[in-house]
């Protein structure tokens, strides 16, 4: 594909059914990946990762948003003081885990015969121009080489996703920013629960699924609650916002 036609932004088309996808965001975040441990669950990621090589191999662009790297650094330095919340020692975490946790992917994908790259973003990186076609012409350029991207936050200049607060929230809100900047059939956001609750279902045996959202209003959001485990800092706010 031409550098032309590559960066043509596409026009949206009528509604698709799941075999017409073909460009994909997969949002996978870290209780999904650890199973709730401290550290990669590798039979988890495994069986995810072979799933994400199948829908590669059928002809779909697949582009992953991956937390993972704070808990990567935390087995990989032996430490588990998960109460800890200060933002340089979760940096530092994550600057050791983000190696380890691509050595990972690369080794599961391997097994498929998949080439992955790195891709470690900012919302300061998408929110200017320059940054934002700089990621985007290089995301367009790894799909046409059939490269899987994984994408996560860089922890070390921002700590949006690791605060919890404002931002990323465990990178549910980059992987739709990232949807948006590849013109992306579909976000898909795998979560370690069925979907959203009336209620925390943690909580309240009695809650129930609701089996599609059609319209986000105060009710809604009310249900999703707030985010995050210890692990994670994405639940089904950040997901909603997303």
């Amino acid at each position: 594909m031409d550098k032309a036609n590559r960066n043509k932004v596409r026009q949206p088309g009528p509604p698709m059914n799941g075999s017409h996808y073909h460009r994909l965001v997969i949002k996978l975040g870290t209780n999904l990946l650890t199973g709730g441990t401290g550290h990669l669950d590798l039979e988890r990621m495994t069986n995810l990762i072979g799933q994400v090589a199948r829908l590669n191999q059928e002809g779909k662009e697949i582009i992953v948003v991956s937390s993972g790297a704070i808990a990567a650094g935390r087995e990989k330095l032996g430490l588990d003081d998960r109460n800890r919340k200060d933002i340089p020692f979760k940096q530092t975490l994550a600057a050791v885990g983000q190696g380890c946790l691509m050595h990972t992917y690369e080794q599961l994908f391997d097994r498929h015969g998949i080439v992955v790259a790195q891709a470690l973003l900012t919302k300061r990186d998408l929110s200017h121009r320059a940054g934002y076609l700089n990621a985007r012409n290089t995301l367009l350029s790894l799909l046409d080489l059939r490269v899987v991207p994984i994408i996560n936050e860089n922890d070390v200049v921002a700590t949006d996703e690791i605060k919890g607060e404002v931002a990323f929230g465990d990178n549910d809100n980059l992987s739709a920013m990232v949807a948006n900047l590849v013109d992306a059939d579909l976000l898909v956001l795998l979560s370690d629960v069925s979907g959203l609750y009336t209620a925390d279902p943690r909580l309240a045996p009695e809650a129930e699924l609701i089996p599609t959202v059609t319209k986000i209003d105060a009710r809604i959001e009310h249900m999703a609650g707030s985010a995050g485990s210890i692990r994670g800092t994405g639940g089904m706010a950040t997901k909603i916002q997303a």
